[in-house]
């Protein structure tokens, strides 16, 4: 919903020069608030959350390397 509404009033500030002033603004103002963040680390395995009850569930690649 937030995303459908940023549009909106992206392209509706578009329209005008002044308008596309304050979207480029605000464009610059979000690139940096999210450059100062730490990034995310993507060589950390992911563990899933849950595991299923069903014993006949796929549980991924066998121990055995098997396909």
């Amino acid at each position: 919903m937030k995303r459908i509404l940023q549009l909106l009033a992206t392209r509706w500030l578009a329209r005008t020069p002044m308008g596309l002033v304050v979207v480029a603004v605000g464009w610059w103002l979000a690139r940096r608030r999210r450059a100062g963040r730490p990034g995310e680390r993507r060589d950390v395995l992911r563990h899933p959350g849950r595991t299923s009850a069903d014993p006949y569930a796929w549980q991924g690649p066998s121990s055995r390397n098997r396909k």
